[in-house]
């Protein structure tokens, strides 16, 4: 008789059933570690996004700085040809 792959189905003895049980542990315990490192991943990414954001604001507020120095001087500059 044969099993749903065509194989010849082979009576499993305990040897083998421990050998799953193990492999199925291992595929537990390597899903678990996935899971974690995905966590981690997600959290990473997070972070990453609020420095990006963190520093665009903070470019966006130098450059307002520079703009009004420049301003400034400009205006002085005007000031003193008068």
């Amino acid at each position: 008789m044969s099993g749903p792959n065509g194989d010849l189905l082979v009576p499993a003895d305990s040897g083998d059933e421990e050998e799953y049980i193990a492999i199925n542990s291992m595929l537990d315990q390597i899903n678990s570690w996935l899971d974690h490192i995905e966590e981690k991943n997600d959290h990473l990414h997070t972070q990453l996004k609020e420095l990006l954001e963190s520093n665009r604001q903070a470019r966006r507020e130098f450059q307002q700085q520079v703009n009004k120095a420049q301003v400034t001087a400009v205006e002085e500059i005007g000031t003193e040809i008068m």
